[in-house]
């Protein structure tokens, strides 16, 4: 399952990682306490319209480039949720050769036994 607060946590924290900045400068520029705002980045608090107005002051990054960053994570994970829940594709099963022993031929005449190795379901015997 797609959580949108770990998402929005996993931007948040890169944001501030480019930025080169710690929890601790961005909690008291954004005025939120270290604790809280490290459980937003980590998807464990959901964030507030409010505090995420803060946050995002504090980056100096608009809520709207936030909110693309987010919803283009989120496009990547329906993706590859879809993808990992669609049928895997069957690979081929070589069929299992069977040994039939064949006595007589029709038409060939047979001084001992032959041995045929073919897919089970492709011979078809018939009872003399």
């Amino acid at each position: 399952m797609i959580l949108l607060r770990r998402l929005l946590g996993d931007v948040l924290r890169r944001q501030r990682q480019r930025q080169g900045r710690t929890l601790r400068e961005v909690s008291s520029s954004a005025r939120v306490s270290l604790g809280y705002l490290s459980e937003v980045e980590r998807g464990q608090k959901e964030a507030s319209s409010e505090l995420l107005s803060a946050i995002c002051d504090a980056l100096d990054v608009r809520m709207s480039e936030l909110m693309r960053e987010v919803s283009d994570e989120l496009s990547l994970a329906e993706l590859a949720e879809s993808a990992a829940a669609s049928e895997p594709v069957p690979t081929p099963v070589r069929p299992m050769l069977n040994s039939v022993s064949v006595t007589s031929v029709a038409g060939v005449s047979t001084t001992g036994r032959v041995t045929i190795k073919a897919p089970a379901e492709a011979v078809n015997v018939v009872a003399a």
